[in-house]
């Protein structure tokens, strides 16, 4: 697993975690601009979700705040994790209903984007949909599934997640929308996911886990749920047989260029 050059803010004794100002002000600037460009563009349950968690602006806010109102709802909580955890981590957490967030947030320097989830990008981008009955049920059916799976299979869920809880688009009756938290977590990808210039493919499971991506780009590719409910659906499928599917078939050719060496 590759390195973090970030370092993850530690609790004191009473569990309280003190970051400095200038830190503070990353979390204001980032959330009030966020806030406004998804305006419109954000799915409804999303904006019903950060209703309920009633961020604060002006500074970070404490996993405590965030956990009474995700226990209250669905009856996940947050766990604080250093930058980058292994998958194996990263499943028992989901898979007993807790969601990592790494206690550190961007520079202004990385403002625009950063290849690690920060704390930004964890409580703003997915903890508001976890206080959504359906995608919580999806998101803890998707850790167990990956605590069972065996190395080879957690590649074709990866993959997945990738395309459904980071970057998924959904159909509304008022119009296209952004469910995915790496999406909604980003200016630029907000604007363009909705663009014409990425292209747009209906949802299939199968599809999504045979599709390669890259990290570092914008999505050359989105999936598009009929509707949000299309996830806990998904989750009392057999998704590992959708696994072994995928697997068979093989993985489309990248709609993107190799990574520079």
């Amino acid at each position: 697993m590759k390195q973090s050059h970030y370092v993850a803010r530690e609790p004191d004794d009473s569990g309280f975690i003190h970051y400095p100002e200038a830190e503070h002000q990353v979390w204001n600037t980032l959330i009030t601009r966020q806030l406004k460009v998804i305006e419109g563009r954000a799915c409804q349950e999303y904006l019903d979700g950060i209703e309920q968690l009633a961020l604060p602006h002006e500074r970070i806010p404490q996993l405590d705040e965030i956990n009474r109102v995700l226990q209250a709802s669905t009856g996940w909580r947050v766990a604080r994790v250093p930058a980058l955890i292994p998958f194996q981590t990263f499943f028992e957490l989901l898979a007993s209903k807790q969601f990592p967030v790494a206690t550190f947030i961007r520079t202004p320097q990385e403002l625009d984007y950063l290849q690690e989830p920060d704390i930004f990008h964890e409580v703003f981008g997915h903890c508001p949909l976890l206080t959504n009955p359906w995608f919580a049920e999806f998101t803890h059916t998707y850790g167990k599934l990956g605590l069972a799976a065996s190395k080879e299979q957690r590649v074709f869920l990866a993959r997945l997640y990738w395309m459904t809880i980071e970057f998924g688009l959904v159909d509304t009756p008022q119009g296209r929308k952004i469910y995915g938290g790496g999406i909604l977590s980003s200016p630029k990808e907000t604007l363009y996911s909705l663009s014409d210039a990425p292209e747009h493919q209906a949802f299939d499971p199968v599809e999504a886990m045979r599709t390669p991506y890259r990290i570092d780009i914008l999505q050359p590719l989105y999936f598009v749920l009929p509707d949000l409910k299309r996830l806990f659906d998904l989750a009392h499928e057999d998704v590992m047989a959708m696994v072994a599917h995928a697997a068979q078939l093989g993985l489309h050719p990248p709609k993107f260029s190799p990574k520079a060496a």
